[in-house]
């Protein structure tokens, strides 16, 4: 992509108010870092990890290459922090998205649609979803993950087991997420891979429902999940 382009959609190093507790010099690095963390997700969107160069980033960051590895080790490094930045975002949306209801299965349903929408979105779709596990390997890309949209998925299974002030262990809850998990993230790159993404997450949508309703029903007949081990 060319300079001019990449300038209009990320500006360059703005100048920074005064922080108390900063200086001017360290004002300057957030900015360029951060500069640089934008430009690098819209160029990994847009053209993959593998066709973005460094120079490419930097030209649209508008700082040089010392700067750049000044704040990370190279392009990898760089990917990674874009790929804990857009699954922190899709973690916030998700958990806001239950807080706005106080039924456990409202919360799911919530959840899961929030989560439908992200993988509809260029940039999760692109760098989460397609690029992630070839940049990162399969074994950081999940601890990555984890760190982030398994957590919420854990709160959503822990209360809808858990509604109506049921016992369920820890145990059971994580071996229930960690089903859960896979679900979501097999369900993600079937969204991610359909040639209708939108017609597939309402698919997707509705067969977790289903699953969802099961447990419901299980828990309203009183059926113990500790008595299903």
């Amino acid at each position: 992509m060319a300079k001019s382009s990449v300038s209009k959609l990320v500006p360059k190093v703005p100048p920074l108010p005064s922080v108390p507790g900063m200086s001017r010099r360290q004002q300057f690095s957030a900015s360029t870092k951060k500069t640089l963390i934008e430009v690098a997700e819209q160029l990994f969107t847009e053209h993959g990890y593998a066709s973005t160069s460094l120079d490419a980033i930097v030209a649209g960051a508008e700082v040089t290459k010392g700067a750049l590895y000044h704040h990370f080790s190279g392009k990898q490094a760089l990917f990674e922090v874009v790929f804990e930045k857009v699954e922190a975002a899709t973690a916030k949306s998700i958990d806001g998205a239950m807080r706005e209801s106080k039924d456990p299965w409202e919360q799911a349903r919530a959840g899961l649609r929030t989560f439908l929408e992200a993988v509809q979105e260029p940039t999760y779709r692109r760098i989460v979803v397609q690029e992630g596990p070839a940049v990162l390997g399969y074994q950081r890309y999940r601890e990555q993950e984890e760190r982030s949209t398994f957590t919420v998925v854990e709160d959503i299974v822990a209360a809808v087991l858990r509604a109506g002030d049921r016992s369920v262990s820890d145990a059971m809850v994580a071996t229930f997420a960690r089903l859960f998990f896979g679900a979501m993230s097999a369900a993600g790159e079937s969204v991610t891979e359909s040639g209708d993404p939108e017609e597939a997450a309402e698919r997707v949508e509705l067969a977790v429902t289903y699953l969802l309703a099961g447990v419901q029903t299980l828990a309203q007949q009183d059926v113990k999940v500790e008595d299903m081990r």
